[in-house]
């Protein structure tokens, strides 16, 4: 027989027991949510508060940094004293056009001008009429001796003339406006010999990059005694156009304290600024060092190949108030034990793993498209210290890959399938990318993987020449 039909009240009251044990659940299940959201909110917040302690134990930023990080960020876009600062044009004119790039050479003249002579001199030599058509070298003196200064402008103006009269050269001397800034030094002062160097140092690069913002769109650093390599300023402007749509602070061409770092021009105020809040004991170098991670840069990037060199020593009072700068030279490339992967066209018998060999045998691929890799899985994870990946041919460069980057893996999959997850060394630069590797101290996790990365799809050939990888500590050798 058919089953009576429940009562109204019986519906009702089952309706109401199911509403309820829904909303119990509904309720239990955003309790179970907002617990689960506050623990995730909280871990965020812990790893968040572990990440900026890390990173200010990690970079060994002195206790002067840590406690002037607020008045660096409400920081002005340049300090009194460089607002009212006070400049000298001793030579030249500034350019009548915004140029590339300002090659900035600071120098207090010591006794022996003719280091400062021998880079200019250096450096010209070095570059061709059109890479100088897209800088300015901004030269700063600073000398209480009125002869000496006066005998070093006219000896700079007889042998640059050309350069001078071009606008390409220009020499300035600079003066401080307003009460002396934290970082310089006072009438009632007693410092230290290395005191008063640090402090002149700070001063004279801050009026030499308070100058130079407004000149270029970037700025290069070099110290007055140094040794340029032949077309040093084409290697900046394509390795600036490769990271043109990167964030960067600072860019190192040369493993020295000073030389070779290239900063945005639009951060130089700020960075002026910066040099000059710290106290007189503070050297330059360790300010220059941190004030990328001020920025968000973490780690540096520096090039494999330095482009410029030490030519000479420093004076015995700089020897002894800066440590010795030790170019940093590596050995032969000494590649792991790898696999290589890809998912390019493979033709005949040419296989991927003719890339790493260190050999004159290279991986040949036709029409590569965007996305397309290839990998280097090595067997054991390694200190990987520099990375080079050469494209094109030896000879005539042709089959470069024309747009791309290289990324380094960690936390190797199973089966030597690649790496779990990838961060970015470097694009590719004109076919060629040469980079150190750069650690967090006391990192323990190493590099599981080296993978090629095509961005742009290109109709051609694309020769992958040879992959070297240096896993072993560089040597250092003090220059002379």
């Amino acid at each position: 027989m058919p089953r009576a039909a429940p009562a109204p009240r019986t519906v009702h009251g089952c309706l109401c027991k199911c509403l309820v044990v829904i909303m119990s659940l509904v309720l239990l299940g955003s309790f179970f949510q907002e617990r689960l959201e506050e623990q995730l909110m909280y871990s965020l917040l812990v790893e968040e508060k572990k990440k900026i302690l890390w990173q200010l134990s990690h970079q060994q930023i002195s206790s002067e940094v840590e406690n002037r990080l607020q008045a660096f960020r409400d920081m002005e876009k340049a300090s009194p004293g460089l607002q009212r600062a006070k400049y000298q044009l001793l030579a030249g004119a500034p350019p009548h056009e915004k140029k590339l790039l300002t090659v900035g050479v600071s120098s207090a003249l010591h006794p022996h001008e003719s280091r400062l002579l021998d880079t200019l001199r250096s450096l010209f030599q070095a570059s061709s009429g059109p890479e100088l058509g897209c800088v300015v070298v901004l030269v700063s003196l600073s000398d209480s001796d009125p002869e000496r200064l006066s005998q070093t402008v006219a000896n700079i103006s007889d042998l640059f003339r050309t350069h001078i009269e071009a606008r390409q050269l220009l020499v300035l001397r600079g003066q401080l406006g307003g009460p002396p800034p934290l970082g310089t030094l006072r009438p009632e002062d007693h410092p230290s010999p290395c005191e008063a160097l640090y402090s002149a140092q700070k001063a004279d690069h801050a009026l030499l990059m308070n100058f130079a913002a407004n000149l270029s769109e970037y700025f290069l650093m070099l110290d007055d005694w140094v040794r340029c390599k032949p077309k040093f300023i084409s290697t900046i402007y394509w390795t600036l156009s490769a990271w043109q749509e990167l964030p960067w602070v600072t860019l190192e061409f040369s493993s020295l304290s000073f030389s070779g770092k290239v900063f945005h021009s639009s951060d130089l105020p700020r960075l002026a600024s910066f040099l000059l809040v710290f106290p007189r004991d503070t050297p330059t170098h360790v300010l220059l060092s941190e004030f990328p991670l001020l920025l968000a840069q973490n780690m540096p990037i520096r090039f494999g190949s330095s482009v410029f060199h030490h030519v000479g020593n420093r004076s015995g009072l700089e020897s002894s108030c800066f440590p010795a700068d030790k170019e940093k030279v590596f050995g032969e490339p000494d590649n792991p034990t790898a696999s290589v992967r890809t998912d390019m066209v493979m033709l005949s018998n040419n296989i991927p793993q003719y890339a790493y060999t260190l050999n004159k045998e290279s991986f040949a691929t036709l029409n590569p498209v965007r996305g397309n890799y290839l990998t280097v899985i090595l067997e054991k994870p390694q200190k990987v210290t520099r990375v080079e990946v050469l494209t094109g041919s030896n000879k005539d460069r042709k089959h470069q890959l024309q747009r791309g980057q290289v990324e380094l893996g960690y936390g190797p999959l199973e089966d030597l399938q690649g790496c779990a997850r990838y961060t970015l060394l470097g694009p590719v630069v004109e076919g060629h990318l040469d980079q150190v590797v750069s650690y967090e101290e006391d990192s323990l996790e190493a590099l599981g993987c080296i993978r090629l990365l095509v961005l742009e799809a290109q109709e051609s050939w694309l020769l992958i020449r040879q992959i070297k990888v240096w896993t072993t500590e560089y040597d250092e050798e003090e220059e002379v």
